[in-house]
């Protein structure tokens, strides 16, 4: 959950700052240091009433969305210690309303940039906060909005992702994405980048020339599903339309979701049924996704609502 909708940022507002941690003043790197130490902590020990009482004013509203991901964030941070990875330091203050706002953090000599993108912040003073929960046996990683409100750092927002799929961190799917590309296999090599850029930060909404390298490495691939859709497969007599897919990590695994357009079944056998027969012949047509991925999920679209049908491991789909 975010202080502010992030991403995407249309029209941005440009007179602002940020400051990284190597170029901090002393007192405000510890005084956001020890925030973000006391704040990771409370999210490895599951305590909510901490980071309830740090909550900034403005997003007090959006507690129990906050609280769920923190609730659905523990099992990838559990066991592990705090290690503070980066701290940010981003003024707004000279703007006059809320604005989409881009700040631009430069290490001492320039050399390196990274962007952090935010729509709609409110004039003030901000931070932002990634940890690590080294420990853990997800390697869990942590990320938190700071407002500085009353002279003190408030929680704005907090996200949590593992950092390894099945002992697997991001630079190993970045260096499988680019093998999958030299086997000529770019729809597997296009989720293994979403997945290393999924498991190399625990926000979106930062990037950095790391972040733009894979990026470009992505977008440069022929033949990747970037323009695929609607992908038709075909089983029997049968043929489906798939709308879409995308890298779906919501159970702590590397999936992929797939969206097709029913055939309109609503008994639940007949819906499992179907979904099995679409994946089967998704992964007839793009056997690669079988070598990389831990399962898929299967997204039946009728007449424009999209329901959740299940998840099958790849062993399990025929």
């Amino acid at each position: 959950m975010l202080l502010c909708a992030v991403l995407g940022a249309p029209a941005v507002a440009y007179a602002t700052s940020c400051t990284t941690q190597a170029e901090m003043a002393a007192t405000d790197r510890d005084a956001l240091a020890a925030a973000g130490q006391r704040l990771a902590a409370a999210v490895i020990n599951q305590d909510e009433s901490t980071l309830h009482s740090t909550l900034l004013p403005a997003v007090a509203q959006d507690w129990d969305g906050i609280r769920e991901a923190i609730e659905q964030g523990a099992p990838a941070v559990k066991g592990g210690q705090v290690q503070l990875r980066s701290l940010y330091l981003m003024d707004s203050t000279s703007q006059k309303a809320p604005e989409d706002t881009q700040f631009f953090c430069s290490n001492a000599n320039g050399s390196t940039t990274v962007t952090i993108s935010m729509r709609a912040l409110p004039p003030g003073r901000y931070a932002v906060v990634l940890a690590d929960a080294p420990g853990a046996p997800m390697a869990g990683q942590m990320g938190f909005i700071f407002g500085w409100d009353a002279n003190a750092w408030k929680l704005g927002g907090a996200f949590v992702r593992p950092g390894v799929f099945d002992g697997h961190d991001g630079v190993w799917y970045w260096e499988h994405a680019r093998q999958m590309a030299q086997a000529d296999s770019p729809w597997a090599a296009f989720y293994c980048y979403e997945a290393a850029r999924y498991l190399l930060l625990p926000v979106d909404f930062i990037s950095s020339p790391n972040f733009e390298k894979l990026g470009q490495e992505q977008g440069q691939l022929k033949n990747s599903p970037t323009d695929a859709f609607p992908y038709a497969v075909t089983a029997g007599d049968r043929t489906w339309r798939i709308d879409g897919m995308r890298f779906d990590p919501s159970l702590r695994q590397p999936d992929l979701g797939a969206t097709y357009e029913s055939a309109g079944v609503t008994d639940p056998a007949a819906q499992r049924t179907e979904a099995i027969a679409v994946l089967s012949a998704l992964l007839k047509a793009q056997p690669a996704l079988r070598q990389s991925f831990h399962g898929m999920w299967a997204y039946a679209s009728i007449g424009g609502k999209v329901t959740p049908v299940m998840e099958l491991p790849m062993t399990e789909i025929p």
